[in-house]
C-alpha cells in the first residue's frame, strides 16, 4: 500500500503577505457558509468510543494445535517419469490422477471410495463416465511456467483439485483441497473457489496462493461473500 505524507513546511519566516493571504482566505471562507455572512452551526459530532470488551476477566482461549493434516511442502510423486523440460503438459492428466491415487493407497490415506477410483480406472474405455475433469493449465507459482490443475468428482457433489508442478525434473504435489464447488477460478495466480452456504445470497469464497516459503498452494482468505457465481446451466434434452 502506497502511503502518502503531507510534507511540512519548511523551518523558516513565513513572508508576511502568506499570513495575510491565509487569514483573509480563511474570512472568505467563513463568510460563504450562510448569505448573511454568518456561521451555520452543522451540528453535534457523534464522539467516538472504543470497543467496549465484554468478559475481560475471562481467560483467552489457548491457541489451536498446528495443523498437521495438511502439506509441509511440495509432495514429489512417484510413479510418473522424469520430465527434464519442465514442461508438465508432456504428461497426461488421467496418468496423474491414478499415480496419485496409487502413492494414497500405499500411505494409507485415500481421497475417494472405491467406486469412484473404479470409474477412474476405467476413464480411458468409459470417457463420458470418467470423474476426472479437462485439465487446466496455469502459472501458479510465478516463475513463468504453467502447473497442473486436476478436478476429480466425487460422491455428493465434491471435486478435489489438485495441483502439480515440475520440479527438478520431478512431479510435485502443490495443492490437495476439496469442496462442493459452484464455480472456480485462477485469478493472477490465486485459485479461488466459491461454495453455497446456508445463508440465502451469500457464498463462502476460499482463496489459495502460492506461498514461496512452503512451496506450497496455501489458504490466504477464507471468507463469506455475496452471491456472485452464475447459477448452473440446465442439460438440455
Amino acid at each position: 500500500m502506497l502511503l502518502l505524507r503531507s510534507l511540512p513546511f519548511p523551518r523558516r519566516v513565513r513572508p508576511a503577505w502568506f499570513a495575510l493571504s491565509a487569514a483573509g482566505a480563511a474570512t472568505l471562507l467563513v463568510a460563504g457558509c450562510t448569505g448573511t455572512g454568518q456561521p451555520k452551526s452543522a451540528g453535534q459530532t457523534p464522539i467516538a468510543s472504543a470497543p467496549a470488551r465484554l468478559w475481560p476477566d475471562r481467560p483467552p482461549a489457548p491457541p489451536p494445535p498446528p495443523d498437521k493434516s495438511g502439506q509441509d511442502g511440495p509432495s514429489p510423486l512417484p510413479g510418473l517419469p522424469r520430465v527434464p523440460s519442465g514442461n508438465i503438459r508432456t504428461l497426461g492428466a488421467i496418468d496423474v490422477v491414478k499415480a496419485q491415487i496409487a502413492e494414497d493407497a500405499r500411505q494409507q490415506t485415500p481421497a475417494f471410495d472405491k467406486a469412484t477410483e473404479r470409474r477412474i480406472a476405467r476413464c480411458a474405455a468409459e470417457p463420458k463416465r470418467c470423474p476426472v475433469r479437462a485439465p487446466e493449465y496455469q502459472d501458479l507459482t510465478h516463475d513463468g511456467k504453467d502447473e497442473l490443475i486436476v478436478g476429480i468428482e466425487g460422491s455428493e457433489h465434491t471435486v478435489a483439485i489438485w495441483a502439480y508442478m515440475i520440479r527438478g525434473g520431478v512431479v510435485n504435489r502443490i495443492l490437495d483441497t476439496a469442496g462442493t464447488p459452484l464455480s472456480v477460478e485462477v485469478s493472477d495466480g490465486d485459485l479461488i473457489m466459491r461454495e453455497p452456504t446456508s445463508s440465502s445470497g451469500y457464498e463462502m469464497r476460499t482463496v489459495h496462493s502460492w506461498d514461496d516459503k512452503q512451496q506450497t498452494m496455501e489458504i490466504r482468505a477464507m471468507e463469506f461473500d455475496r452471491a456472485v457465481s452464475s447459477p448452473v446451466p440446465r442439460r438440455t434434452r
